[in-house]
């Protein structure tokens, strides 16, 4: 399927527009381009010298596309949706309430205990606020940069939420599906100094009409906790996130635990590719030491045959059991390409060893 996208950056004197395309060549595919000032004559280009398979076009045209987006060039829908603003391609002023996962089985039985958190199912996606300002709608990742929305969600945004006044929500957008959880700003009211209970409320009065959005639900005793964590993990889903009920909501991970929390069932870690094993649907990975700036090898993972094998200096998220000491993972499972972090991110503070006296 061809696919297209007008990105722009407007920052200081800098108004630039970027665009890109994924286009049919016969049996084949091309990634072409265009840049340069908005207004003006742009330079066209392409990241194919030769049409090559579609699977290989698609993956260099993401990318292309996620290169640009991180840099904070904004996609439009139209190539119009910010057309007149100042705000095009910068920063969205709003950054969401990352979690802080918890490190031990005492500190989970105390989170269970607690009637003060609330406990609720961890998907799978990428984290996504939605800002509503007038006409316009846009989206936000982890980073507080704008990025693109599907379509079906703008859609069930514009026709379903009548804003008066700016509206930010915050939740996971899980392939064209959006799974909302938390309300910072509603009709132009500031609401993240409340308690989350009651931004919950909020949230669940706006989205009462929007099909295919869940409200998200919280589970505060510890007979209810207790018995979703054990059926989350038996259907093998991702984990659970802890939310102190009565706690604002703090932009970032707080230092001490913070008033969100992470469990996760099985271990991941974001890592980069470090080479492609020639012959094998595998590829070789490496994580980051911040502090001697080296890249350190941390085993092979395999590539199932229905995913394009991610190519070198790629991002790629992994599940582990557990992290030997030195860093390799132990039965790695390659989960996808990572499309909105940065190889800062890869960073070895990410592993989960495993203790020695369990190694015996």
């Amino acid at each position: 399927m061809q696919e297209s996208i007008t990105l722009f950056f407007r920052e200081g004197a800098s108004d630039k527009q970027y665009q890109a395309q994924l286009l049919q060549d016969g049996d084949q595919w091309r990634v072409e381009f265009q840049y340069g000032r908005r207004g003006s004559a742009l330079t066209s280009g392409s990241k194919t010298v030769t049409p090559v398979p579609y699977a290989q076009a698609k993956r260099i045209y993401d990318k292309l596309v996620a290169e640009k987006q991180g840099k904070g060039y904004t996609p439009m829908e139209g190539g119009a949706a910010y057309t007149g603003t100042e705000h095009a391609g910068r920063a969205s002023g709003y950054r969401p309430q990352l979690l802080n996962p918890v490190e031990n089985a005492p500190e989970l039985e105390s989170l269970l205990s607690d009637p003060t958190w609330g406990l609720q199912e961890k998907y799978d996606g990428e984290r996504r606020l939605v800002v509503i300002e007038g006409d316009v709608v846009v989206g936000t990742n982890r980073k507080g940069l704008t990025v693109a929305l599907p379509a079906s969600i703008e859609q069930a945004v514009r026709t379903k939420i009548h804003a008066r006044g700016v509206t930010v929500i915050d939740g996971e957008q899980v392939g064209e599906s959006y799974l909302p959880f938390d309300l910072l700003v509603c009709h132009g009211v500031d609401l993240r100094d409340r308690p989350y209970a009651e931004r919950l409320d909020a949230l669940e009065a706006l989205i009462l009409n929007i099909p295919g959005w869940p409200r998200p639900l919280t589970y505060s005793t510890y007979e209810q906790k207790r018995r979703v964590l054990d059926e989350l993990r038996a259907d093998r889903r991702e984990g659970v996130v802890f939310k102190r009920m009565d706690a604002p909501y703090t932009p970032d991970r707080p230092n001490s635990g913070g008033a969100q929390r992470k469990y996760k069932f099985v271990e991941s870690a974001t890592c980069r590719v470090r080479a492609v094993n020639v012959g094998k649907r595998s590829v070789q990975l490496e994580l980051h030491d911040p502090s001697t700036g080296a890249w350190t090898y941390v085993g092979n993972v395999s590539i199932p045959a229905n995913r394009v094998v991610p190519e070198i200096g790629e991002l790629a998220e992994v599940a582990y059991l557990y992290a030997f000491s030195g860093g390799s993972l132990f039965q790695p499972v390659y989960l996808g390409p990572r499309l909105d972090l940065v190889p800062e991110d890869c960073s070895v503070a990410q592993l989960k060893f495993k203790r020695e006296s369990e190694a015996a």
